[in-house]
């Protein structure tokens, strides 16, 4: 039947006669191949394609270790950030204080309104003396320029992204260290100026580092206006200072929780090789209440 069917390739036209392997042409024998060819394509392209989707999918399956990883070495700076800030709010809130009370006993008609005591070391020193001292707010930041630098904080996502960036660039983040640095470093060279422009022409010797300096030359001190205005616009920069530490700290409490949140919610995840997608609600550990006897128990303890 074959036979039959089939042609001498001389009799055929050019086109036959180009895609004819042998001496004869079968149509049967033509679409066969032909079908045998589009499945073998098939198979090639499928395996090709589902090969470059499994390669596209682990690198992905990367990308998300990567951004797991960013987060909660993120949710850990931002607490070491946060532990800073609050040991910074301590040291403003006493370096304050001091000098506040410093403020209140300037008019004072004592010798001594200019010498401290040291309780823990038992030992008096002139508060003044420590007056050039400063200490800008510059709190750790190594993992976020890190995540900048090697390229995954697009990983984080937009809104987590403005999140840390609030965080790390923020607008309170800038004040603060602006506060902190530039500003106060204005009244510290005041400050320098008229001890070296005014006092060291109107006083005999300039040590303040010693306390008979303060207690000798207090009258003079306390007629000195400048100093004393000095004084009350830096207590004011400190009380300002306060409110944006407590302003930020609160920023950093809540972004935080946030990423505490995320994190929660990829560990989650479930994980296949390089597949994950949410755990269904059915599947999600519930938190286990207590039995009713063991209530009872304790409201009787609290009773």
């Amino acid at each position: 039947m074959a036979d039959k069917d089939s042609k001498e390739r001389a009799k055929l036209n050019w086109f036959l006669r180009l895609i004819t392997l042998g001496d004869r042409f079968s149509y049967q024998d033509f679409f066969d191949r032909l079908k045998k060819g589009f499945v073998e394509f098939l198979i090639v392209f499928f395996g090709v394609l589902v090969s470059f989707s499994v390669e596209q999918q682990g690198e992905n399956f990367d990308d998300r270790e990567k951004n797991v990883d960013n987060l909660m070495n993120l949710r850990d700076e931002l607490k070491s950030m946060q532990s800073y800030t609050q040991e910074y709010i301590g040291t403003n809130e006493w370096v304050t204080e001091l000098y506040r009370q410093q403020y209140s006993r300037w008019e004072q008609d004592n010798d001594s309104i200019f010498i401290f005591y040291e309780e823990d070391q038992e030992f008096h020193f002139p508060l003044m003396a420590y007056y050039t001292n400063r200490d800008p707010f510059n709190p750790p930041r190594v993992v976020y320029d890190a995540i900048k630098l090697d390229g995954t904080f697009r990983f984080l996502g937009s809104e987590i992204g403005r999140l840390v960036n609030d965080n790390y660039d923020g607008t309170f983040l800038k004040y603060l260290m602006i506060n902190t640095d530039k500003e106060e470093k204005t009244y510290i060279e005041e400050f320098t100026h008229r001890l070296a422009h005014q006092w060291v022409f109107d006083l005999n010797k300039i040590d303040v580092e010693d306390n008979d300096f303060w207690i000798e030359n207090r009258r003079y001190i306390q007629q000195d206006r400048f100093v004393k205005y000095n004084l009350f616009k830096r207590l004011e920069l400190w009380t300002q200072i306060n409110e944006q530490l407590n302003t930020y700290n609160d920023l950093l409490t809540n972004n935080i929780r946030v990423l505490d949140s995320v994190i929660n919610k990829k560990e989650e995840e479930w994980t296949i090789i390089w597949w994950w997608g949410e755990t269904p609600s059915w599947l999600q550990a519930s938190p286990k209440s207590e039995p009713e006897e063991l209530q009872d128990q304790e409201q009787s303890i609290d009773q």
